[in-house]
């Protein structure tokens, strides 16, 4: 099974880490950021990652398709174990909102930080809206940042004290944040600042963010 995509993309990282976590092997092909094969445009019509092909397995003809929520609906639903998205009721309802919270909060607020100081320089080779990254840091992050240390619970873990995909969802996109930014004040967001780096610290997280940062670093 192939992803395509870059892991700089918090919703790419957030896919290949719940694989991870289910022992699923992807193979990981470059793509996005105005690059990508053939196959990656027919996977993704609208150009955007991640996406992702699982040969043969549509009676035979591959089946492919974008968007990290649709990819890891079917990735836990061809196997099943060991189960990331709960079925109790209540239980899959809040994964689903913690994946929606960090697919669209999260990741709409730290864009602007993420692309306006790393992206935009270093990837577009132009100038990036400075002012309204200090912003988003500034004004949009701390109320997210707030709602986070008020409902972790004390397992460490979001949905029924385990890891689950609202935990992997809602750590990725401060990978982001982390390679352009200082996001958490462990004085002021204790629980938070450990609940992130004990996420990010899994074997289905650390490397990908080590070598990401060694990436980051050779741009520097």
């Amino acid at each position: 099974m192939i992803l395509y995509g870059n892991s700089l993309s918090p919703f790419v990282r957030k896919t290949m880490a719940f694989a991870r976590e289910k022992g699923i092997d992807l193979t990981l092909e470059r793509a996005g950021l105005g690059g990508g094969s053939p196959e990656f445009y027919e996977a993704s019509p609208f150009k955007k990652m991640p996406a992702f092909r699982d040969p043969g397995a549509d009676n035979g003809k591959d089946f492919v398709i974008s968007d990290s929520t649709a990819i890891i609906a079917y990735l836990e639903a061809k196997f099943p174990e060991p189960n990331l998205i709960p079925t109790d009721p209540i239980a899959r309802a809040r994964t689903i909102w913690y994946e929606e919270f960090s697919d669209t909060i999260l990741v709409g607020c730290g864009g602007k930080i993420f692309f306006n100081r790393l992206v935009a320089p270093k990837f577009l080779k132009r100038e990036g809206d400075l002012a309204a990254a200090d912003e988003a840091e500034a004004k949009e992050l701390p109320p997210l940042l707030d709602y986070l240390e008020g409902i972790i619970p004390d397992s460490g873990f979001l949905v029924e004290d385990r890891i689950t995909l609202a935990d992997l969802a809602v750590a990725s996109p401060f990978v982001n944040l982390s390679h352009c930014s200082d996001p958490i004040d462990a004085a002021r967001w204790p629980r938070t600042a450990a609940y992130i780096d004990a996420i990010l610290s899994r074997p289905s997280f650390a490397p990908i963010v080590a070598a990401e940062q060694a990436m980051v670093a050779a741009m520097a």
